[in-house]
């Protein structure tokens, strides 16, 4: 089986250093050194970007939006 690889478009779930840290975040570009631009929701509600790695991000459960 092979391992899920994010693209830019994909919604995506994000295992930060803590478990608090998951957040579902959108995949908007492919940075350098196997990172990934995403954008989520911040804090205080306005749209936020950051880079990220690529293996912490995985594919959302099936069911999520069921």
């Amino acid at each position: 089986m092979s391992r899920w690889q994010p693209i830019p478009g994909a919604i995506a779930t994000y295992r930060g250093q803590t478990r608090a840290g998951r957040r579902m975040v959108r995949v908007i570009a492919e940075a350098v050194g196997d990172c990934m631009i995403v954008e989520a929701i911040g804090r205080k509600g306005i749209c936020v970007r950051f880079t990220v790695k690529r293996h912490s991000l995985s594919q959302p459960q099936p069911d999520l939006f069921d």
